[in-house]
């Protein structure tokens, strides 16, 4: 077996981020399964009749609910898939005795902070997503104790939607856009994140589980979305990927009414997940840089 005895599943493979966490699995030579929607993770025995046989040492749930505005009209699909979902996906982990990885979001709190978010910091979700997503740690941290929880904000990456990739399509079709210039958090390259879930994979682990818990991770540094869409423009120009002129101006939130609130700010602290892996973490518009130099953009 490649990279020793660790079998990985990936939960909601086919999404943004499962996709990049499946990728970086098969370039570190670890082995892995994959699922998405072809096994429910609302239904304990769907999820018990994947696993029988295999012999699984990790899950990564990256499976979610994450069309917030609709899950103010669909509350109860969003419980079942990031509440119901997060508690049998850790109830099978810690039958089989295997260690879990759930991701989560910077909506868990209330965005009416002025510093970054550390992982000890009181949560206050604000919109139905948001306390989805909230109950679904709780739901975790019951069912298994060999689990950990990764919160991060503004994921963007090279598979599915995201910010970025909007960005770019806009400016390559109109003259002026504006952007809300009131809401700052900090961007983070899915990439970025699915290499942080290999090394937390590859390391050893104490007996005593200490490590586990609630982690923070996200590229350095904060910015508003407005300049955040500014400093996408400017390097997309420079990298030859935008060839036309756009202006972009800066606007309110209440300039464009959605039906959840956007937090005002959900910068998160990384300094705990840094000391625990002994990692650097990129800067956001370095991991953007990079994200756009590669040829990302192509799938735009």
């Amino acid at each position: 077996m490649k990279g020793g005895a660790r079998v990985v599943w990936v939960i909601g493979e086919k999404g943004m981020l499962g996709t990049e966490v499946s990728l970086a699995l098969e370039k570190a030579e670890i082995e892995h399964i994959g699922s998405d929607l072809d096994v429910d993770i609302t239904n304990g025995a769907a999820l018990n009749a994947f696993a029988e046989g295999k012999a699984i040492k990790w899950m990564v749930n990256c499976a979610a609910y994450t069309a917030v505005d609709r899950a103010e009209d669909e509350s109860e699909l969003c419980r079942r898939l990031n509440v119901d979902g997060a508690a049998e996906v850790a109830k099978l982990a810690g039958r089989v005795g295997a260690r879990l990885i759930h991701v989560s979001t910077d909506y868990v709190f209330d965005g009416n902070g002025r510093r970054p978010y550390t992982e000890d910091d009181e949560t206050n979700p604000t919109g139905v997503y948001g306390r989805t997503k909230r109950d679904g740690e709780l739901e975790v941290l019951k069912n298994c104790k060999n689990s950990y929880i990764l919160r991060s904000s503004w994921l963007y990456g090279k598979y599915g939607n995201n910010f970025v990739h909007t960005m770019i399509k806009l400016m390559q079709k109109q003259d002026i856009i504006s952007v809300v210039n009131d809401q700052q958090g900090s961007p983070t390259w899915a990439h970025d994140f699915a290499q942080l879930i290999i090394m937390l994979i590859k390391k050893e682990h104490k007996s005593d589980g200490t490590l586990y818990g609630i982690y923070h991770f996200c590229n350095g540094g904060g910015v508003s979305r407005y300049d955040f869409a500014k400093e996408i423009y400017k390097q997309s120009r420079e990298l030859g990927i935008l060839t036309k002129e756009c202006t972009i101006t800066p606007c309110a939130t209440e300039g464009y009414p959605a039906k959840a609130r956007r937090p005002a700010y959900s910068c998160l602290d990384h300094t705990k997940i840094k000391t625990a892996l002994n990692i650097k973490v990129s800067d956001w518009n370095v991991s953007l840089r990079t994200f756009l130099s590669i040829g990302n953009y192509n799938n735009i």
